[in-house]
């Protein structure tokens, strides 16, 4: 049989998703289903002096109204490692505009959606931090960990070094746009609760349902078998979620709660404004002597995230030097969460714009300059378990022709069109969780293969049948994957590139058990497992079994103390810049990345093209924007919340740079899913420099920014 893994295998679910028989959670249906709607505040701190719900309780189809007054007492305050702090009306404080002050509950949506537009709330308000530099900057606790890292001494190094740049760089809030919005169908039959629920990770869900609801985790399921994207934002379970559970207790029967798209601004996480410091020192062949990176985030007054952003620059480079300090600033908004590659991306916008700049400040190729400070260690000392960078820029280089770019801003042309040429390093880290697999083999030759892990879009239900098929010796059609229910054995969220790693691990120890039992049935003699699916048959209908089971409960080993671990990539985009009107377009982009085994080639290529995507729309039009005085989100829409569209990207073509890593896992991959994001802005800003002469440090770059 071929090597199933690494194949370009269809996706194994794409005719379920193209037929419309995929069932997403917020088509579930039930008997006696009601519908919810939430209520949101429109002020960004106080209080809810009084709430008027006498209209809404009198409107058509209305079944109760829950308030503050009259909701299920749960526990929201305690938390778990990467939640966040619920608003489930447990009390009248408001601290930050959209935040849930009632849900409607109906017979039908439409009614629910009348009725919640008659509640009326009066406000007992308070001051609000609205704006970012007026909030205090403070040191996070970061769970615990510290979240500053120091090498040497940067500063002084920095104040002796031949060559210095010294700036600072803004990424705006920008907010998850999925294709499904955030959706929740719930449950109880008497203690027991039932969540269908839009989530990346249906086992942390369970906990942390289990844990405001006072139940024991075997008390609550939680299923999500196909999620229309997700990119972090449905990475936490998040308070609407909560009141569609609480509603069903309260009315008893089963609620459905849906986000509209302008709820999906409301309390469902965003990527925080983060405003990053870069300063390099550098010998006069741009060797670099001292790298200072300091972020200053956004988080809310009621909780706290904070994203890695100066992560990758203890990573990427080498320097003697290195100092990297991460500080919060508190203001009265919803809390923020992961968004793809949620400090990488905004990190590395900020440290390869500022390695771009100091390339010209030498007066060296910006690749050459990456070449020049390669390293074989991390900050810390730590040897690289694969590192592929200088191959993704080499060969992404050629395959970009980036010997014909003049290095001169502003030199080159298409007609009257400005041309530029940009290029950015990029990193992510390898994580692993313990997770858990049970394969079982039918006495008619198939295999069924279960995982509580969420297939986000990514492809997982293709690339973990292809792993169990080829540890079986089956064919991929005699193969079903089964995924995204708590019931099934444990595996992590998928988000952090985390999912493949290690619920593939688990799959194929799992598919090996298996095979292991069937190889001790047939004397151990593999001859006999030649057959594939008929011989498995045979064998086990000579044994007079139905099933024969595989188990595994994989995990990490020591292997992140002896090692680095990374996936490296290097991002090269074109531009064409209009001169008069300032307007930017991507021409042409090109990526290149190492990033371990490659399971399916047609679906890794795919998540480069989306991360290709998302910086496009990261660098030239995402921006949340809000009103200072009040702290209401101005374009709580696809109207006028930009992202990109079809006429905006253009062919995107990724370059796969094998990798062999036999450190990181059984399956030797890397995690793809957040790393085609990472320099993406970064590429195109330096492109749009080298076109215009003019440095846009702040997201995005507008028309404004070039011509102002």
């Amino acid at each position: 049989m071929n090597p199933l893994v690494g194949a370009p295998v269809d996706r194994v679910d794409g005719r379920l998703k193209v037929t419309g028989a995929a069932t997403y959670s917020a088509e579930v249906a039930l008997p006696n289903l009601a519908y919810g709607v939430m209520v949101l505040s429109s002020t960004a701190s106080g209080s809810v002096a009084a709430i008027d719900v006498a209209a809404a309780r009198r409107a058509p189809g209305v079944i109760d109204v829950m308030t503050s007054r009259n909701a299920p007492r749960v526990d929201a305050k305690s938390k778990g490692a990467g939640d966040r702090t619920l608003m489930v009306l447990q009390d009248d404080v408001v601290y930050y505009d959209r935040q849930p002050i009632a849900v409607v509950i109906a017979d039908t949506f439409e009614h629910a959606t009348d009725a919640a537009s008659l509640v009326r709330a009066r406000y007992a308000k308070a001051a609000a931090i609205t704006r970012f530099d007026d909030a205090a900057e403070y040191k996070p606790g970061a769970g615990g960990r510290d979240p500053d890292l120091r090498k040497g001494d940067a500063s002084a190094a920095l104040a002796q070094a031949a060559v210095k740049v010294d700036h600072t760089y803004v990424v705006p809030v920008e907010h998850h746009n999925p294709m499904e919005p955030h959706a929740t169908v719930a449950q109880w039959d008497g203690d027991r609760l039932t969540v269908y629920e839009a989530t990346q990770g249906v086992v942390s869900a369970r906990r942390k349902l289990a844990q405001v609801f006072g139940l024991p985790p075997t008390g609550v399921r939680v299923v999500a078998k196909f999620i229309g994207g997700g990119f972090g934002g449905k990475g936490t379970l998040w308070s609407h979620a909560v009141l569609a559970a609480m509603s069903a207790k309260l009315v008893g029967r089963p609620v459905k709660i849906a986000l509209t798209r302008p709820q999906m601004f409301g309390s469902v996480g965003f990527r925080p404004r983060t405003v990053q410091r870069v300063a390099l020192g550098a010998a006069a062949d741009g060797r670099l002597t001292s790298l200072v990176h300091e972020t200053s985030a956004q988080t809310s007054v009621f909780d706290e995230f904070m994203a890695g952003t100066g992560a990758l620059s203890a990573v990427l480079y080498g320097t003697p030097n290195l100092t990297i300090t991460h500080r919060l600033r508190r203001v009265n908004s919803a809390t923020p969460t992961f968004m793809r590659a949620p400090g990488e991306s905004c990190g590395s916008f900020a440290l390869e714009s500022a390695m771009d700049e100091l390339a010209y400040a030498v007066g060296v190729d910006p690749i050459e300059l990456r070449l020049r400070n390669d390293t074989d260690v991390d900050a810390q000392g730590l040897p690289f378990s694969s590192r592929a960078l200088r191959q993704c820029l080499e060969q992404g280089a050629e395959r970009f022709g980036w010997s014909r770019r003049d290095p001169r801003p502003r030199s080159m042309r298409d007609g009257r069109m400005l041309v530029g040429m940009g290029v950015a390093a990029a990193t992510y880290p390898t994580h692993r969780s313990p997770a858990s697999a049970l394969v079982q083999v039918r006495a008619d030759g198939s295999a069924t293969v279960r995982s509580a892990g969420v297939d986000i879009g990514t492809g997982a239900y293709t690339v973990f049948t292809q792993v169990a098929a080829e540890a079986l010796g089956l064919p991929v059609a005699r193969v079903r994957m089964e995924l995204g229910d708590s019931a099934f054995p444990n595996a992590p969220n998928a988000g952090g590139s985390t999912l493949t790693a290690s619920a593939g691990s688990a799959i194929k120890l799992a598919a090996l058990d298996a095979r292991a039992k069937l190889l001790a049935l047939a004397g151990n003699d593999p001859a006999a497992l030649a057959g594939g699916a008929d011989a498995i048959a045979a064998l086990l209908r000579r044994a007079g079994l139905a099933t024969l089971e595989g188990h595994s409960d994989a995990k990490p080993g020591d292997e992140q103390q002896k090692y680095a671990m990374h996936s490296f990539g290097a991002q090269f985009a074109e531009v064409r810049v209009d001169p008069d009107l300032g307007t930017v377009r991507v021409a042409r982009f090109v990526n290149a990345f190492g990033a371990g085994r490659i399971l399916n080639e047609k679906t890794a290529k795919s998540q480069f093209l989306g991360g290709a995507v998302w910086g496009i729309g990261m660098a030239l039009l995402e921006d949340t924007r809000y009103d200072e005085r009040t702290g209401r989100i101005m374009n709580a829409n696809l109207a006028e919340y930009l992202v990109p569209v079809n006429a905006d990207v253009p062919a995107v073509e990724s370059i796969i740079v094998p990798e062999d890593d036999p450190h990181v896992n059984e399956i030797g991959v890397k995690g793809i899913g957040e790393i085609g994001i990472v320099g993406a802005a970064a590429a195109i800003a330096n492109a749009v420099y080298h076109a215009t002469g003019t440095r846009v440090r702040e997201l995005p770059i507008t028309p404004e920014k070039l011509l102002g």
